[in-house]
């Protein structure tokens, strides 16, 4: 295994557009600083999606325009499109996230597009991204399983890689969106992409069935060292039905620190981060450690 490994917070995003209560601009600008000052390298902070699919976090630009940015911290954003682009770039972030399902029909559901229509949009945004000097983060949604087509088709996924790396994508962050991989399907999948350098994969995983920490694990023994992690456990995704939470950063964290591997990142000042937003969204978060920590004698909501 890897001595460092690198923590991606998504939480901001990921997190919060699943979320039916709004959370106002204030708490979310007061969130992503917190964050900021936890020593995560890398926090995806909203969305430029059309704000009528996304309706929690139509608040974009404002929340990109009035954090306060801390040196060494790469603030991305998720860009679907040149007009969501134009906003992005206007606002001011450093890195554009673009997405894409590796089935058709979550595709279809997310984007209202075929995968094949979708790529020439993504090559406009990448194009226009790389010559405003920003790096590209690219998404990939059902990799493991999808909620309406359920096993997913190899040849589709390997060529939907095989375009975005084309395209340049800086980094490529393989989404359980459902939360149904195992770890030896982890391990066949980095296998049957081992054209893309693994320096370049991230993995983002979903807690849905328990096994995100296990497919973690399987994933740094094939030499992935980014992973994808939201605060609190929060999250879900709006086109998929009955996708739980992403895994939680502090239970990612936790899982580092017990097998020895360099993040960076300190834990007190994650959990404060999960404990403000679950006081914000007035319910119980899933994180492991998060509740460890409140059934200690933390504060209680």
């Amino acid at each position: 295994m890897e001595k460092e490994v690198r923590l991606r917070e998504v939480g901001p995003r990921d997190g919060l557009q699943n979320e039916q209560a709004w959370i106002n601009t204030e708490d979310k600008i007061n969130l992503i600083n917190a964050l900021g000052e936890t020593g995560l390298p890398y926090i995806e902070m909203t969305s430029f999606v059309h704000p009528k699919w996304i309706p929690a976090l139509a608040d974009a630009s404002e929340v990109v325009k009035g954090i306060k940015r801390r040196p060494g911290v790469t603030y991305g954003a998720l860009v679907p499109n040149e007009k969501g682009l134009e906003r992005a770039l206007e606002a001011g972030i450093d890195e554009v996230s673009v997405f894409i399902s590796a089935s058709e029909t979550h595709n279809q559901k997310n984007i209202n597009k075929t995968i094949d229509e979708t790529f020439p949009v993504l090559k406009n945004v990448i194009d226009v991204a790389k010559k405003e000097g920003k790096t590209v983060r690219g998404y990939v949604s059902t990799v493991f399983g999808c909620p309406y087509e359920g096993e997913i088709n190899q040849s589709l996924l390997v060529r939907t890689v095989e375009q975005l790396m084309e395209m340049g994508v800086d980094e490529l962050s393989l989404g359980d969106t459902i939360g149904v991989a195992t770890p030896n399907r982890v391990k066949d999948v980095l296998s049957l992409l081992d054209f893309v350098p693994i320096d370049q994969i991230a993995l983002h995983f979903h807690d849905t069935k328990g096994m995100a920490v296990a497919n973690v694990v399987a994933g740094l023994e094939k030499g992935v060292i980014a992973f994808d992690g939201s605060v609190g456990g929060l999250g879900g995704c709006p086109y998929a039905p009955g996708a739980a939470g992403n895994v939680a950063t502090e239970d990612l964290l936790y899982l580092f620190q017990g097998l020895g591997l360099h993040t960076g990142v300190d834990m007190d000042a994650l959990l404060d981060c999960a404990m403000f937003v679950q006081g914000k969204l007035h319910k119980t978060l899933p994180s492991h450690n998060l509740q460890a920590k409140m059934g200690a004698g933390g504060e209680r909501l």
